[in-house]
């Protein structure tokens, strides 16, 4: 690893407290600026900003204070001991999104490539700890080149105490990490660790094992992008939860999402009134969603209907498609929603929406975030794969999370609600405060077809004409045990509503429920599904 020179000019000595101040100035305008011009513009040559340059970006403009600028390492051997640059690769303090405290550190890769040593850790945890005594947001800029060989073991201790760091504050403060750089090794379990991850197109790369040691040990060659990159981690494997092309939409994405979280799970989240008038009624949604089970639609048409002014921040955007999980404001007060997509995979629940969904669900619970689920499932996705890949553990974590969820919750569904996928989707009978139903609701246990298939198996076969039989079994199963209003005359259904005044139906819903208080049982922790 190339090694930096020390900044640091020869200074005269001063000869009273304004020649010192004169020194200080002058360090510290040394240590803002870098090692060197040459370092920023390889820096800028990436199509990467500078550590200072994105905290810029992501503060309110001269809010950002400084903590241990004049730190450096303390390392011998390998000739560090001749190269100790002021702020020793990271750039640490806090200031403000909107007014409100966000404590960050940021990586600063023209020196020693970001790598952390024990200083440079030791600053990290410095900023750790103030920010969950503080009890406000934490947010990472990464770009780094993962331990500092020449400084060993004690690198890697360094990374032991931010991942102790990461999990002491898991669901006390929000945690936020932006990959702006490469992140390899034992450095992705700390952006793992964290509530969410941004990554940016064609600069930042996250991995365990990097392509070379990948093509030596299994003999496939890839690139650093195709193992890790933004695309990779936002579509196939889920551990970005947004992906941008560039870095000024990415830190001003983070903003947004700061602005819908609260400061710690002691507060609620910021409310912020609109113009979107509580009891506007839409009557698009009586004609968005097909009375027709089988006939798909885009539950995201729905959203902005109901939302305030049609505006909300999904969550895993691109991956598991056939469930969207976004942040959105109902008269003000933040919401997370968890609906499913017909549109993708008929909207079913598999292994990675249950995934999806399950986390999203346990993040809104722990940051006080009420939560509003539109059901529109057919059930879990059958399959080899699935039974295999362990879908019955992984669907049981989303029931979990919902059945955990302490937050005020209301379900409401829309369309199909079929078997072990509507128990899972929040209903009443785990806990669900309160349900509402469309009056193109269908809540079974099944489809009608296949229920008709395995009640009526009997009377189809013997029948003279066993098509018109089942037709007949069908209509009578649905007429019976389908209709919209079966749920609701058995209590497992609050209120059959008209579709156009789902928002305001919410609203006030919510607003009842804003004081609610719900205590779990004693325990040390639960154990959920993994």
């Amino acid at each position: 690893m190339t090694v930096l020179s020390d900044p640091s000019p020869a200074v005269a000595e001063p000869e009273d407290a304004r020649g010192r101040v004169a020194e200080l100035h002058g360090i510290r305008a040394q240590a803002q600026a870098g090692p060197s011009e040459k370092a920023t513009a390889a820096q800028h040559a990436k199509g990467k900003l500078t550590a200072r340059e994105r905290i810029g970006l992501l503060l309110d403009e001269g809010s950002f204070q400084e903590v241990e600028q004049l730190r450096r390492h303390r390392a011998t051997g390998f000739g560090l001991e001749e190269k100790k640059p002021y702020t020793d690769g990271v750039v640490t303090g806090w200031g403000t999104v909107e007014g409100r405290t966000v404590f960050v550190y940021a990586h600063d890769f023209r020196i020693f490539g970001g790598a952390l040593g024990e200083a440079h850790a030791e600053k990290i945890h410095k900023i750790m700890d103030l920010a969950l005594t503080a009890g406000a947001p934490l947010v990472s800029l990464n770009d780094g080149a993962g331990a500092r060989i020449q400084e060993g073991v004690s690198a890697l201790a360094g990374y032991g105490g931010i991942f102790r760091r990461n999990t002491r504050a898991s669901g006390v403060i929000p945690q936020i990490s932006v990959m702006l750089g490469p992140c390899a090794g034992g450095a992705a379990y700390s952006p793992a660790l964290t509530d969410f991850v941004f990554m940016v197109r064609g600069t930042s790369q996250m991995f365990i094992t990097g392509p070379d040691v990948v093509k030596t040990v299994t003999g496939e060659e890839i690139s650093h992008d195709g193992l890790g990159g933004a695309d990779v981690h936002a579509a196939t494997s889920g551990v970005a939860h947004f992906a941008y092309d560039d870095e000024e939409t990415c830190l001003a994405e983070v903003r947004y999402l700061l602005s819908m979280l609260p400061q710690n799970n002691q507060e609620a989240p910021p409310v912020a009134r609109g113009g979107d008038p509580a009891d506007r009624r839409s009557e698009k949604l009586v004609d968005l969603v097909p009375a027709e089970g089988s006939r798909p639609y885009d539950m995201a048409a729905v959203l902005e209907e109901i939302v305030d002014d049609g505006e909300y921040l999904e969550i895993h955007e691109r991956w598991a498609r056939n469930v969207l999980c976004v942040l959105a404001r109902l008269d003000g007060e933040v919401v997370g929603i968890v609906a499913n997509q017909p549109q993708n995979l008929a909207g079913v629940l598999d292994i990675d929406a249950s995934e999806k969904a399950a986390r999203f669900v346990r993040t809104c619970d722990a940051f006080n975030i009420p939560l509003v689920t539109l059901l529109d499932v057919p059930g879990f996705l059958p399959g080899v794969d699935q039974e295999h890949g362990g879908i019955i553990r992984h669907g049981a974590k989303l029931l979990y999370a919902y059945c955990d969820a302490t937050v005020p919750r209301i379900s409401v569904v829309l369309r199909k609600a079929y078997g072990g996928a509507y128990i899972v989707m929040d209903s009443q009978s785990i806990g669900a405060d309160l349900t509402y139903a469309w009056p193109t609701n269908e809540i079974a246990v099944m489809g009608a077809e296949g229920a008709a298939n395995v009640v009526f198996r009997r009377r189809i076969a013997e029948a003279e004409d066993p098509g018109a039989m089942r037709a007949r079994m069908v209509e009578e199963y649905k007429s019976e045990l389908m209709h919209p209003y079966y749920a609701a005359e058995r209590g497992l259904v609050d209120e059959v509503i008209d579709p156009s005044g789902t928002r305001e139906v919410l609203i006030r819903s919510l607003a009842m429920l804003r004081a609610k208080h719900a205590d779990l049982p004693t325990r040390k922790h639960g154990n959920p599904p993994q």
